[in-house]
């Protein structure tokens, strides 16, 4: 098969394939794109998807599309419909091999009977509090359940009643019986069942016990007869649960020509993509959307596929990036600038070269004959391109060019527009400014200039040495121009609980500017080079006929690369203990062989290198890090605390932090009870051993929760401002981050925001 996908190119998972094959372990190939539907794809995705789909395509194989809809209370069909048409639009085809992981839930059933009759699951009815307790730490065993032992007969029986509905959620889970000792906590008895009474988006109220994704997952890839399950890096540790599922489930493949053979399959981990200045968690991206910061998933500032389809990047850019950035089996961050650069590499080529103006500044060429219009013929493409096409500019009297050409006190090296100075206009003539015009206020309004008559485009020789875009004021046409920048101002907005925090607020301009008449006419959904500006797309949804609204893509060059002067030298400090152990790359530095030991086993709990690597320098810190974990059961969020707060102030404590209370305020952050600041306020006196709900109450500084309280909130915030809620409702719903924020106000900061949100959207609606 022809490969029409560059991203298919050698790695190291292509090497493996090609050995299975050689060897004769697999027949042919059959790949998976595996999404949880509980929200829209993003260019992390799109890494996977080329991967996927690319490989199957490289060995004349086939991928599946198959969503993992086991959560039923995060998913939705909205999602699955986005996942389908953005790997479509990828260029991308299943053909007939669209699955869910819900097409098999009978299966993944009769499954776990099977594993509870051969006495190798068990119904445990502990919490999820005491299920992490008796799993044990990384240095300690787990200790089994007290209802490890239950016979087989009780076992089933428990099973068939919490699919009969006979038990609230959390009561009871399925369990397999695993190694108690194993260095991989998640083979420590991992779950396979619980009980969620939630109404599926397809199954609708059919069950009420949903298969975790560890067990769903390699059933449904053994019933497909996938040969490599590719997965990210995080997925690692779940590959001993992987093959086991295999091996004690014993299934036969039940769909392709494979039908009825033993499946088997190859779990092989490849390192996620991340992009600086970006967010790709799906919980963070949804809350850009709840909280009315963006304008929805597919807001072009979005690293969603649906939003860089809206901003008008390619299926063939984020395919030719996917293949730039490669295949490696180590985490990284790539710089944004390469994928602007593939977006500009791809763009070049397919956009033709007009002129806009995005900042007006009027021109008035005193030389010029009133009322006539020199009409010069301008290419479409550079020259090199070796394209034919060309379009009439008319050259006027009155022009408009960009306020960022022309500087009244220029420095040495400016070769724009200044007073006195030559410039040439691109595609018309040479002019010098005389006369600098300006309002009362003392801005510049208009620019008094002579035209060299001698100088026309393409017939003197005469050299300037800057050259500038420019529109006719009277037979240029205004449009409006969105201009997108990097939707966070700090290069690891990831990496912070305050992400919101660092939202670029010049991540959207929205101008009138000036284009040639010819562009009027674009046809929705085209793009364009505006010569010197950057390269734009004709928004489809909002362009009206000879009212173009153009969407920045991506500029002609990195605008936030600007050349800073070199920081003064500083006297060294001592350093912390945090910075000592990050000065060393944390992943590689040489340790000890016991904290070696528990960096790799805090690592694969899910913590970050840098909490991974204090945590297993500093055994003081590591131990209430595990102490407050037993009682929380969060490790990423409890290391977070541990290694950026507490490790800040237990030397200004009276005594040894306490873990109790630390972890009752950690909870109270996380089920919405009080907010971040509130607990960074709170954190001394509770690690002091103060109970913390008792400060929170005597305080005051808990959320308002109460639903009549907070209707009556909104209810007066928008008797306020009955103008903008009639532009909301009109389709202004960019407007819904604005009443947020106002009813945040209203309530001193102390309004729960998931519920302050949902009564929002309903007395909105």
């Amino acid at each position: 098969m022809a490969n029409e996908h560059p991203e298919s190119g050698s790695n190291f998972i292509r090497s493996i394939i090609a050995e299975d094959l050689a060897a004769g372990r697999y027949k042919n190939v059959v790949t998976r794109f595996p999404p949880e539907p509980n929200g829209y794809p993003h260019i992390g995705h799109a890494k996977s998807i080329c991967l996927n789909f690319g490989l199957a395509l490289d060995f004349g194989g086939r991928c599946h599309l198959r969503m993992d809809d086991t959560n039923p209370s995060k998913e939705e069909q909205e999602y699955v419909d986005a996942l389908a048409r953005d790997v479509r639009w990828l260029g991308f085809d299943w053909g007939e091999h669209f699955y869910h992981a819900s097409d098999y839930f009978e299966e993944c059933y009769r499954y776990a009977e099977k594993l509870i009759i051969e006495a190798k699951a068990y119904v445990d009815s502990l919490n999820e509090e005491e299920i992490r307790a008796y799993r044990g730490t990384v240095s300690e065993a787990g200790k089994p359940s007290p209802y490890r032992d239950r016979s087989v007969e009780e076992n089933l029986s428990l099973f068939r009643r919490m699919r009969k509905g006979e038990f609230p959620d959390g009561a009871h889970v399925l369990r397999a019986k695993g190694d108690l000792s194993a260095a991989n906590m998640k083979m420590r008895d991992p779950l396979l069942y619980r009980i969620r009474h939630a109404t599926h988006h397809r199954t609708g109220d059919a069950w009420c016990i949903y298969p975790m994704y560890d067990y769903a997952h390699p059933i449904s890839d053994a019933i497909e007869g996938v040969t490599h399950s590719i997965c990210t890096l995080e997925f690692e540790n779940n590959r001993d649960i992987y093959d086991w599922v295999f091996e004690n489930c014993a299934p036969t493949i039940q769909i392709g020509p494979e039908k009825g053979q033993r499946a088997t399959s190859k779990q092989i981990e490849f390192a996620r993509l991340n992009l600086t200045c970006t967010v790709v968690s799906k919980r963070k991206l949804l809350k850009l959307v709840q909280d009315g910061v963006v304008r929805g998933w597919d807001d072009p500032r979005m690293p969603t596929l649906a939003g860089l389809r809206r901003r008008g990047v390619t299926p063939e850019a984020i395919r030719l990036f996917t293949e730039r950035v490669g295949v490696a089996r180590a985490n990284s961050t790539v710089e944004i600038e390469v994928f602007d650069g593939a977006i500009r590499e791809d763009l070049n080529l397919r956009c033709p070269r007009m002129l806009g103006v995005l900042h007006p500044l009027k021109v008035v060429l005193t030389s010029w004959p009133e009322g006539e219009v020199d009409w010069q013929d301008a290419p479409l493409w550079p020259a090199e391109f070796g394209k034919e096409g060309s379009r009439k500019v008319p050259f006027t009297k009155e022009l408009w060019i960009d306020r960022d050409d022309f500087l009244e006190n220029p420095p040495k090296k400016f070769h724009r527009l200044a007073p006195g100075k030559e410039v040439r206009l691109r595609h018309g003539y040479i002019i010098r400014c005389d006369e600098v015009i300006k309002d009362e206020a003392g801005t510049i309004v208009e620019l008094r200039c002579t035209h060299d008559p001698a100088t026309r485009s393409g017939q003197d020789s005469r050299k300037v040495q800057g050259t500038i875009h420019w529109v006719s004021a009277s037979h240029g046409v205004s449009v409006e121009a969105r201009l997108y920048e990097r939707l966070f101002a700090i290069e690891r907005p990831d990496a912070e609980d305050n992400f919101l925090d660092h939202v670029n607020p010049a991540s959207l301009e929205t101008v009138t500017a000036w284009v040639e008449p010819a562009l009027a006419e674009a046809t929705p959904g085209s793009r364009l080079q505006l010569e010197r500006l950057g390269y734009f797309y004709v928004e489809p949804e909002d362009s009206v006929a000879g009212k173009p609204v153009l969407n920045r893509i991506v500029g002609l060059k990195d605008s936030w690369a600007k050349e800073a002067p070199a920081p003064q030298k500083k006297e060294p400090e001592t350093p912390t203990k945090v910075e000592e152990v990050a000065r060393v790359s944390k992943a590689d530095r040489s340790r000890e062989p016991a904290e070696q030991a528990h960096f790799l086993a805090l690592s694969a709990a899910g913590l970050s290198v840098e909490d991974a690597d204090l945590l297993a320098a500093d055994a003081e810190l590591r131990a209430f890090y595990e102490a407050a974990l037993a009682l929380h059961p969060s490790p990423r969020t409890v290391a977070a605390w541990v290694a950026n707060e507490v490790q800040r102030e237990r030397k200004t404590l009276s005594g040894s932090p306490d873990a109790k209370t630390f972890a009752q305020l950690i909870a109270r952050v996380d089920d919405g009870s009080i907010t971040r600041p509130v607990a960074k306020e709170l954190l001394v006196e509770v690690l002091n051993g103060a109970a913390p709900d008792a400060l929170i109450q005597s305080r005051g500084l808990g959320q308002i929760g109460d639903r009549a309280t907070l209707e009556a909130l909104v209810a007066k915030v928008l008797s306020a401002n009955s103008e903008k809620v009639n532009a909301y409702r009109g389709g202004k719903v960019a407007l819904f981050g604005f009443f947020v924020g106002a009813a945040m106000k209203e309530s001193g900061g102390k309004a729960n925001p998931g519920l302050l949100q949902e009564l929002l959207k309903a007395a909105l609606s």
